[in-house]
């Protein structure tokens, strides 16, 4: 949507709020610079398990993998790991007299969502609940080669590590 994503996708993305607006959708503006939070199970990924990434939906820089996707039934997509931990930042939100970990994109800084420690199931234990507006979805068919090995690193990366 906005940047071709490069080989790292962690070069810094740096817009006026002016210019977000103008290659933002009005949803996606208030997710992604104003923190917003869309309606739970009325969004595009909640339940979506075709394989692929799911990119920042304002820069490109890849962040999660279908791999890592669950089903929590909190109403948002969920996954337990983001690809390669560097690609999003995890900063304390008090915001509401809530205790929470806000999730943003290391590129360009956009709000994703928040991290809960509250996933059992999954083998991190962690519950990334990201907004769908805030991601855009490329599936693993339409990746092209170099992509998709860069996907399947980033994949290994951000599996956790298990006993042997």
């Amino acid at each position: 949507m906005a940047d071709t994503p490069d080989s790292s996708s962690t070069d810094k993305v740096v817009r006026t709020e002016a210019e977000w607006k103008k290659i933002l959708t009005p949803d996606q503006y208030y997710v992604l610079r104003e923190k917003g939070t869309e309606r739970p199970f009325t969004n595009k990924y909640d339940e979506h398990f075709e394989p692929g990434v799911y990119e920042c939906a304002a820069c490109s820089a890849v962040l999660f993998s279908s791999e890592t996707k669950f089903n929590s039934g909190c109403g948002w997509p969920a996954f337990y790991a983001a690809k390669a931990g560097d690609r999003v930042t995890l900063t304390p939100d008090n915001s509401f007299g809530m205790k929470r970990t806000e999730v943003t994109c290391t590129r360009c800084g956009s709000h994703l969502g928040h991290i809960f420690n509250d996933a059992p199931q999954t083998p991190t234990g962690q519950r990334y609940c990201i907004n769908s507006v805030s991601l855009k979805f490329v599936p693993k068919s339409e990746l092209s080669d170099a992509e998709k090995k860069q996907a399947e690193n980033a994949e290994s990366e951000s599996k956790p590590a298990t006993d042997k």
